[in-house]
């Protein structure tokens, strides 16, 4: 135990973890951090990794007896603490009904005070003299050492890496400076910062799981081997999940700035037709547009033609706001509102599917093993395009009965054409899976020879 707490002064770090900072202070006295935890009582225990790991984004909430003893160790006013600590002041109905023991609970950090990063060890070397670990709440735009260039990862991933070096990628570091101005517009224009930029993060990493078919994609690539010390090609999908927010970063800005932008607002209403409405074009206006932003002219069908994904969606509640018609069930029109399943997954979840497909046993024993990547993406952005092109039909039938029959019948057969496109490669993906075709059949109730020869017509074209 400590003799005399407060000898040292051991100061937080803004935003730091509570958790980080006990841990701090029993590095600077030469203890083990459980060690130093024995001065309080704990209603739990510390949240594990699936493979028993220990999660370096474990946050901790003190009572007030505790709090005054975390102040105590580390020689620090309480004030100054509550400033520093996002979690501070956090309460939890374990700590309501104890005396005046210091006790302590255990919580996933995120579900605290928002994500949680590492911090950067010069940064803290140069501060507090110790190069150690620090954990603190930072959100997804301010990941960015800008003085020692490094990308600062998730700490909720089980993954060894803290940071990734941006040295060679001032772009990255750049972006970030740029944030804060899209910031400061987002504001003025009456959207939250955040939301801003979850939905251009989403829209872009969409782009992402879609580019292994972009063959004039030369700025990805490049910039996710910087990060990978040279050369990712040894663990190719393990890195496009650890690199992926610091190679698109730049790109997620760049689109927060366009979505805020209203002359990019008034073509996505002239691409639908303004007041005479039609289906959104592949070579409209607005995708034109973005691809000469993001420096991608080859983009902006690709992305238009993305009906499903997030970037349709709010092309869409901008086009339902002018005509002042109703939005989907749920969401109403508020071009802001990302829907659950178009948001950006996480790290850690995704090198939690990658560990649990790679121990799999067998191939084809699970769809994400055997279907490619980019095979899930088409599927998913064919079903997803192919609601929102419904979803576009909403409120049409008012008018001459020509017009209305004529947009109602184009819509419907577009809609009708991809949910056969989807049927056809969901098909050709179980087939190729591993799943006998017999099963396949029974499923979409069809002979088996019908089934067969559908699949050798088309089946070179659901897979492309």
């Amino acid at each position: 135990m400590i003799c005399n707490p407060g000898l040292l002064r051991i100061a937080p770090v803004r935003r730091e973890m509570t958790s980080s900072l006990i841990c701090r202070i029993a590095h600077r006295y030469g203890m083990q951090a459980k060690v130093l935890r024995a001065c309080w009582k704990w209603r739990n225990y510390s949240p594990g990794h699936e493979g028993g790991g220990a999660r370096a984004d474990a946050e901790v909430l003190l009572n007030a007896a505790g709090r005054r003893l975390l102040a105590g160790l580390c020689g620090v006013e309480e004030g100054v603490l509550a400033r520093a600590l996002p979690s501070w002041g956090e309460e939890d109905a374990k700590l309501r009904a104890e005396d005046g023991d210091p006790v302590g609970v255990w919580r996933v950090g995120g579900a605290v005070a928002g994500p949680v990063a590492f911090g950067c060890r010069l940064c803290t070397a140069r501060r507090t003299g110790s190069a150690v670990r620090v954990v603190r709440y930072a959100p997804r735009w301010d990941r960015v050492c800008m003085r020692h260039g490094r990308w600062l990862l998730d700490a909720a991933a089980d993954q060894p890496l803290e940071h990734l070096d941006l040295r060679g990628l001032p772009e990255v570091v750049a972006a970030q400076r740029r944030w804060a101005w899209v910031a400061r517009r987002a504001v003025r224009a009456g959207a939250e910062p955040e939301r801003v930029f979850a939905l251009a993060r989403a829209v872009v990493a969409r782009w992402w799981e879609q580019a292994f078919g972009w063959e004039r994609e030369t700025v990805w690539p490049r910039r996710l081997h910087q990060v990978a010390g040279g050369d990712a090609g040894g663990d190719l999908e393990r890195w496009r999940i650890v690199g992926r927010d610091a190679v698109v970063f730049p790109e997620v800005v760049t689109v927060a700035e366009a979505l805020l932008d209203p002359a990019m607002a008034e073509l996505v209403w002239a691409d639908s037709g303004a007041d005479r409405p039609r289906v959104l074009p592949a070579d409209g206006l607005f995708g034109r547009r973005l691809g000469e932003r993001l420096g991608r002219t080859w983009l902006g069908p690709l992305a238009a033609a993305d009906h499903g994904g997030p970037l349709i969606a709010w092309m869409g509640s901008v086009i339902r706001l002018r005509r002042g018609a109703g939005g989907p069930p749920g969401y109403d029109n508020d071009p802001w509102w990302l829907r659950q399943e178009h948001q950006a997954a996480t790290m850690a979840a995704q090198l939690r599917v990658l560990g649990k497909e790679k121990k799999a046993p067998g191939s084809g024993t699970m769809w994400r093993a055997a279907v490619p990547a980019e095979q899930r993406m088409l599927i998913t952005s064919t079903v997803d395009s192919a609601q929102e092109q419904l979803l576009q039909l909403r409120g049409v039938q008012t008018g001459p009965t020509a017009d209305v029959a004529r947009r109602l019948l184009s819509g419907l057969g577009h809609s009708a054409g991809l949910i056969e496109n989807a049927w056809k490669r969901t098909a050709v993906a179980a087939v190729n899976g591993g799943v006998p075709l017999e099963e396949v059949a029974r499923w979409v109730d069809m002979p088996v020879e019908a089934l067969r020869e559908m699949l050798a017509a088309g089946g070179r074209e659901a897979g492309g």
